[in-house]
């Protein structure tokens, strides 16, 4: 008796499994990749502050006034840009963003006088606007949901990876061919990944719903600036700008507040903060895999947040010494890092099917208008000699974030 199956092949829904996993392995590689071209756009600029300065020469005001412009940008703009995307596809707003923005850091590069680097840096946060509202997008209808929370967690890691390896990055092409050759390196980057998504983006869905399926104003579901204004959308909002006002305290000024408190010597601070980049970006990943196994998204955020409250409390009261002050920060760097899947999860959770784009694209507004505001804020603070002050409001940022988080209702859908 013989038999023409063979005893090894898969069940039919084994194989399906599989090859759908192998589909969002590829979706997440990609979005991963994009959003970590993105940070490397942000962080471009800072590591070379000085020789652009110097180039222009203009202020470090001045030169700063670049970043005010393309965070400006991205606060005005990335909620229509979340409305785009939902409308004609997010596949094809994430090419032309980096298209978009490997343009513009050329321009930065090429274009001489320091208004048009201004303008330049402008039409760079334009691009950024992009990137949250289309991955988002593209996660939440390609990914199973009992593995979003792990692909939310790899693509906030990307943008974390970006932003550590990119002074690195932009230093060493700056010794080789100066700060606009490290820009036009930067420029060739964005291009080269438009172009990886434009051969290998056919696995990226073109819109991620049917013209049907978007909820209708009779449904009794919210859509469009409804929806924004909605209690829960609001208040995530808040949540974002929270987080952004807490991180920029303490990424920005935990160097040179330490040195005015305690007389923390420089190396020892940015060793300490060093660990707590490279643990947040660690505990992004180990969030991932937390998010994906509790529905209590928000018991997670409040641990995490008490943690790291009490990490700014020490810092700024406490004079510890430097092997303690970098497990401190290294520790408190994990569990904000374990917050960021979570995070996402809870806007995910208050998010109608079609409403991706347009409700990321808003709360992450939050974003950046605290990256307007926090180093206006924290550096008038230092010039009054307040330092301590900084550490104080950040941990007020967060409890505030801890009680947006905790208190917060968990509705099947926005009605």
């Amino acid at each position: 008796m013989s038999s023409t199956s063979n005893s090894f092949d898969l069940p039919a829904s084994d194989a399906s499994t599989d090859s759908k996993k192998a589909r969002e392995f590829k979706v997440i590689a990609l979005i991963a990749l994009a959003h970590f071209v993105s940070h490397v756009h942000i962080m471009l600029l800072p590591p070379l502050f000085g020789e652009v300065r110097e180039a222009f020469g203009v202020s470090y005001v001045e030169i700063g006034f670049a970043l005010t412009a393309f965070n400006a940008a991205s606060a005005l703009l990335q909620t229509p840009a979340g409305f785009l995307v939902d409308r004609v596809g997010p596949r094809a707003m994430l090419t032309g963003g980096l298209i978009l923005g490997g343009v513009a850091v050329a321009a930065a590069a090429l274009l001489p006088g320091y208004w048009f680097f201004v303008i330049a840096y402008g039409f760079l946060g334009l691009a950024n606007t992009v990137y949250h509202p289309a991955d988002y997008s593209i996660l939440s209808a390609t990914i199973d949901h009992k593995r979003i929370g792990k692909a939310f967690s790899i693509h906030t890691f990307a943008g974390y990876l970006g932003s550590g390896v990119t002074p690195a990055l932009a230093l060493a092409c700056a010794a080789l061919w100066g700060w606009r050759g490290a820009f036009l390196f930067v420029a060739g980057l964005s291009i080269a990944t438009a172009f990886v998504l434009i051969v290998a983006g056919s696995i990226l869905p073109r819109v991620v719903h049917k013209p049907g399926q978007q909820p209708a104003k009779d449904s009794g579901q919210k859509v469009g600036l409804d929806l924004l204004l909605s209690a829960p959308i609001l208040r995530n909002l808040l949540f974002f700008f929270c987080l952004a006002m807490a991180n920029g305290g303490i990424q920005t000024f935990t160097v040179v507040g330490l040195a005015q408190i305690h007389g923390t010597p420089f190396s020892v601070a940015s060793v300490a903060l060093s660990g707590f980049l490279l643990c947040s970006a660690g505990g992004v990943l180990l969030g991932g895999i937390i998010a994906d196994r509790t529905p209590h998204h928000e018991r997670v955020a409040a641990v995490g947040f008490a943690c790291t409250s009490t990490m700014a409390i020490l810092m700024a009261w406490v004079n510890m010494p430097g092997f303690a002050l970098i497990a401190l920060m290294s520790v408190g760097g994990l569990l904000n890092g374990i917050i960021q899947p979570s995070r996402d999860m809870m806007v995910r959770a208050v998010t109608p099917p079609g409403s991706f784009g347009k409700v990321f694209g808003f709360v992450s507004t939050g974003f950046n208008l605290g990256g307007m505001i926090a180093p206006l804020l924290y550096g008038a603070l230092m010039d009054h000699g307040e330092p301590r002050a900084i550490f104080m409001i950040v941990t007020g940022f967060i409890f505030l974030a801890l009680i947006t988080a905790i208190t917060r209702r968990k509705p099947e859908s926005i009605a």
